[in-house]
C-alpha cells in the first residue's frame, strides 16, 4: 500500500460511520431509465486482465444512482472556458470549504459498492472519480507548472503514459482494492467499456488534454457528453492540425491507437466521424497521420 493510503488507512475509506452515512446519502433510488448502456464503438482496446475482471461485475436492473452534485457544483464554480477553446480550472481560487467538499465527495465515492451499479452508472462513477482525484492531486501540490511534477516518496513505478507523474500511485480504495489513476483508466474504463471516446473524458490537468468538462458525467446523458467532448477536441488545433496530406494529431492518438482502430487509416476514419464541416473538408485529402505532441502545461487559469 502506498504511503498516501497508509496516511489515511483503509478505515478512511471503508469503516468509519461518518463515511458510511455519506455513502448512504450518495445513493438515490431511480427508475430503470438510467440503465441504458453507452454505445460501444470498437473492441480494439486493452484486454481485460483476469486480475481486474471483478470490476466487470454490474447489476443491469439496479435502481441505485450515485449523487455527483458536489462534483458538478465544484466544476461549475471553478472550471472556465477560455477564448482559445481550452477549459481551465481556477486552482488558486478554490476555497478551503470547497476543497473539503471535494475530499468528502471522493471519500463518499470510495465507500460505495460500485459493482452493485448499472453499467451506465459505473461509467459516470469511474470518469468522475478519476477526474476528481486528478484535481485533488493538483490542489494538494499546488502551485505547479505541470502535473508531471507530482511525485511520491516511493520506488520508481513507471506510468502507462509517461515515465514520471502521479498516475501509478495508489490514491483511493474502492471495495477494499487500492487503485491508481492508471488502474482506473487502463484496467477498468478502457477494457471494460471499450469506447475510444473515453479518452476525451479523462482529465489529465494539462493544456494538451481534452477539456475538463464543466459538468459531471451523468449516466443518462453520458453518450451525448462523450460525443460533445470528442467533437470539441477533434475540432481544436491541439487535437488535429492539417498540413497538406498529413494530419498532425495529439499524442492521445498514438498512446491509444488501438482504441481508435489500430492504424493511421482507422484514426482518420474516427477523426472524420467527429469533424465539423470545415475540418471534414480538409481531412478529405489527408492520407497520413503524425504525432504533434502533447502540452503538459497545467490547465490553470491565467
Amino acid at each position: 500500500m502506498s504511503a498516501r493510503l497508509r496516511k489515511f488507512g483503509w478505515a478512511w475509506c471503508m469503516q468509519t460511520s461518518r463515511l458510511r452515512a455519506v455513502a448512504v446519502g450518495c445513493l438515490m433510488a431511480i427508475g430503470l431509465s438510467a440503465c441504458g448502456a453507452v454505445t460501444a464503438v470498437t473492441d480494439m482496446v486493452l484486454p481485460l486482465d483476469p486480475e481486474w475482471e471483478r470490476w466487470a461485475a454490474h447489476q443491469p436492473y439496479s435502481d441505485l444512482r450515485v449523487n455527483h452534485r458536489p462534483w458538478n457544483q465544484f466544476l461549475q464554480t471553478y472550471a472556465h472556458d477560455g477564448e482559445d477553446g481550452i477549459t481551465r480550472l481556477g486552482y488558486r481560487d478554490v476555497t478551503p470549504a470547497h476543497r473539503q467538499d471535494l475530499d468528502d465527495y471522493i471519500e463518499a465515492l470510495s465507500v460505495l459498492q460500485v459493482t452493485r451499479l448499472t453499467r451506465a452508472e459505473q461509467l459516470a462513477y469511474w470518469i468522475n472519480l478519476y477526474n476528481a482525484l486528478t484535481v485533488q492531486l493538483v490542489l494538494e501540490h499546488y502551485p505547479l507548472e505541470s502535473i508531471r511534477q507530482v511525485t511520491f516518496n516511493r520506488s520508481f513505478v513507471p506510468s502507462f503514459l509517461v515515465g514520471d507523474g502521479p498516475w501509478a500511485e495508489e490514491l483511493v480504495v474502492v471495495e477494499g482494492i487500492p487503485l491508481s489513476l492508471d488502474n482506473i483508466e487502463h484496467r477498468i474504463l478502457r477494457p471494460i467499456f471499450r469506447d475510444p471516446r473515453i479518452s476525451y473524458a479523462m482529465n489529465r490537468a494539462a493544456l494538451g488534454s481534452p477539456n475538463l468538462q464543466r459538468q459531471s458525467f451523468d449516466p443518462r446523458r453520458a453518450d451525448q457528453q462523450l460525443n460533445d467532448a470528442a467533437r470539441a477536441f477533434v475540432n481544436h488545433p491541439r487535437g488535429v492540425r492539417i498540413d497538406g496530406n498529413r494530419a498532425g494529431v495529439s499524442s492521445i492518438y498514438t498512446w491509444f491507437r488501438d482504441d481508435f482502430g489500430g492504424s493511421e487509416e482507422a484514426v482518420l476514419v474516427h477523426l472524420r466521424s467527429h469533424a465539423d464541416a470545415g475540418l471534414l473538408a480538409r481531412l478529405q485529402g489527408v492520407t497520413q497521420v503524425r504525432d504533434q505532441g502533447f502540452d503538459w502545461t497545467l490547465n490553470d487559469t491565467p
